[in-house]
């Protein structure tokens, strides 16, 4: 970038001017930076405090596969992680804002695993896409 500062006499008074010379790049350059923070600023505003269900914590793989297989079955509205801690599979499911909107899936799922414990997180949970955060 190159700035040049000239000195003018104008009806016998000087008058200072800066012309300053841009490169057009660097205005791409700048929309892109714009773009790359507003997408990390989404992604930040796409969480919130809320709640999840502790579903599953075995050392079984194929039975901790086929309960997740179930779930994403029986409630497609919903999510559920799963992930390893060796020894053992444990499932999180679904993405709540109120203890009371976890409660309708705890009890289906504590039935559908013939009465099994179901426990509440309280741990950060995905907002989808459309839904506005309070």
């Amino acid at each position: 970038m190159s700035s040049f500062a000239q000195e003018t006499m104008q009806d016998s008074i000087p008058v200072n001017k800066v012309n300053i010379f841009k490169d057009a790049r660097l205005s791409v350059l700048e929309f892109k930076q714009f773009e790359i923070n507003s997408a990390i600023l989404k992604t930040h505003a796409r969480t919130t405090l809320g709640y999840r269900l502790m579903v599953l914590n075995t050392s079984d793989k194929d039975y901790a596969f086929k309960i997740r297989t179930e779930l994403l079955q029986r409630f497609p509205e919903q999510k559920p992680y799963m992930w390893f801690a060796n020894p053992y599979i444990r499932i999180k499911f679904g993405n709540f804002r109120t203890k009371d909107e976890a409660e309708y899936y705890k009890k289906q799922i504590s039935y559908m695993l013939g009465g099994a414990n179901v426990y509440f997180l309280h741990e950060m949970i995905e907002i989808p896409p459309g839904s506005e955060l309070d």
